[in-house]
């Protein structure tokens, strides 16, 4: 039985090819798969719901988008409180918890109860993501810690890949409820695995505060590293949304004119960023953080023109080298919240988690509102001040 929860000494690093090290990092990173493949797999469906509302491109993805803010909302809340949850208990019911939202929106009747629903879900991810990254910064040791996030936030880009393409089949094939009802199923699944990944291991306590979380919070916040951390993780997910949201109506209108099943196999252009980001780790500690961000936002920059090209060709290249920057800046910027929070780590995983999916909100919004009125152009150039944003950011980020 493999437990998310076996230490690491110092001698044992991710670089080790252990089978029960590799074992591990399989079951970290279905577990992320399985906490938030509902976030980003119904934007594969984005202009079949804007047809079946009626409503704009922007108005839906705002909806869609919306369980952002209840990620924002929770992880403040959860990392707040984090000294005080026990681990174990709060990843399984968080995601026994997120069946319920996500099989309503089968019959969700108009737009504002499916926003309602989505900030729901987005309640429900948020608190097992949170409470799974601080149980990793504890449970690992400090050389491992970039490893295990890496591995994680990498059955992230793994749900952004399948969650996308099975929204697209399913709903193609047997419409748009039946969508919702297997992203339920998949929600209940990973309840299981964490059931019966992490049974045996004694109740995790955090270290009790010296102060109240309120000030553990404030202190972190009164960290100029942690603070452009914070920064870095709002731009990266509003630059991300930015793209993938959007370009969804790009692709399907002409000149690319794409159908649904072939919007859902675009995105195995996430395919790159499943394997690259697990090496996230062990090139933020070769290079350093800095280097390693600067190197990952350059490459989503590189993607940009691309995206304005009028071959689907050209576009895919640019979707890869977004998603690959994208994701691997932001396995680094997780990592290095782990490490330069010496305490109260659930604190600031959760202050990370809540800038990181408000930057989401906001890009949904602002980027969405340059979309209608102005195209994408528009868009892709709101797309590179968040990149640049990040970029100037990481000049704070010193040892």
């Amino acid at each position: 039985m493999t437990n998310l929860s076996t230490p690491l000494g110092p001698a044992m690093t991710m670089e080790t090819h252990s089978p029960g090290l590799a074992l591990r990092s399989l079951v970290i990173g279905l577990t992320a798969f399985l906490t938030v493949v509902d976030l980003f797999a119904t934007q594969a469906i984005l202009p079949a719901l804007t047809r079946h509302y009626g409503v704009t491109p922007a108005a839906m993805g705002f909806a869609v988008n919306a369980s952002t803010f209840g990620m924002a909302t929770a992880s403040l809340v959860v990392g707040f409180f984090s000294p005080h949850i026990d681990r174990r208990t709060g990843i399984l019911l968080s995601l026994a918890l997120l069946a319920v939202p996500t099989s309503l929106l089968a019959a969700a009747p108009n737009l504002a109860v499916f926003t309602a629903l989505r900030i729901t879900q987005g309640l429900c991810m948020a608190a097992a993501f949170a409470l799974t990254l601080a149980y990793l910064g504890e449970q690992c040791s400090a050389m491992d810690t970039g490893g295990a996030f890496a591995a994680y936030i990498t059955g992230n880009v793994a749900s952004n890949l399948v969650g996308r393409l099975i929204s697209a089949a399913i709903a193609d094939g047997l419409g748009l409820a039946w969508n919702f009802y297997l992203f339920a199923a998949l929600n209940l699944v990973g309840a299981v695995l964490v059931y019966f990944t992490i049974r045996r291991v004694q109740p995790m306590h955090a270290t009790m505060l010296a102060a109240s979380p309120l000030a553990a919070t404030l202190a972190h916040w009164r960290n100029p590293r942690l603070c452009a951390a914070f920064g870095i993780g709002f731009c990266i997910l509003c630059a991300f949304i930015g793209t993938f949201t959007f370009v969804n109506f790009v692709l399907v209108r002409p000149p690319l004119a794409l159908g649904m099943m072939d919007l859902g196999l675009v995105y195995f252009v996430f395919l790159p960023s499943v394997v690259t980001t697990l090496l996230a780790g062990r090139v933020a500690a070769m290079l350093g953080t800095r280097p390693t961000i600067w190197g990952a936002l350059a490459m989503a920059g590189l993607g940009l023109p691309l995206l304005l090209m009028p071959h689907l060709s050209e576009v895919l290249a640019g979707m890869v080298l977004v998603g690959v920057g994208t994701f691997f800046a932001q396995a680094a910027a997780t990592g290095f919240v782990g490490q330069a929070a010496a305490d109260n780590r659930g604190i600031a995983s959760g202050s990370y988690l809540a800038c990181y999916f408000l930057g989401g909100l906001v890009g949904t919004a602002v980027l969405g509102r340059l979309f209608d009125a102005y195209g994408w152009h528009a868009c892709v150039f709101g797309v590179g001040l968040a990149l640049s944003a990040a970029a100037l950011l990481t000049f704070a980020l010193k040892r």
